[in-house]
């Protein structure tokens, strides 16, 4: 999930790690086309779901969670 507001993201990030979302971790990345630190967007990592499947899995969800904060999904590398 990637958003633009750092504190969305940890509490996010917070959130879905204590229903067993893994790993929930937030970490600053620049996106393509970005090319000042300043526009790097706060991306909370999800690899699996609390029941052990791929997040992509449940991306409906993850993007109903997203947008109201001004954020969306993506399979970053």
């Amino acid at each position: 999930m990637v958003l633009p507001d750092r504190a969305d993201a940890e509490l996010l990030a917070d959130g879905l790690a204590e229903e067993g979302w893994r790993p929930a971790t937030v970490h600053r990345e620049l996106l393509a086309g970005e090319d000042d630190a300043e526009d790097a967007d706060w991306v909370v990592e999800l690899l699996s779901t609390p029941a052990g499947e791929p997040a992509t899995a449940l991306r409906n969800r993850l993007d109903e969670l997203a947008l109201p904060l001004h954020g969306f999904t993506s399979d970053l590398d």
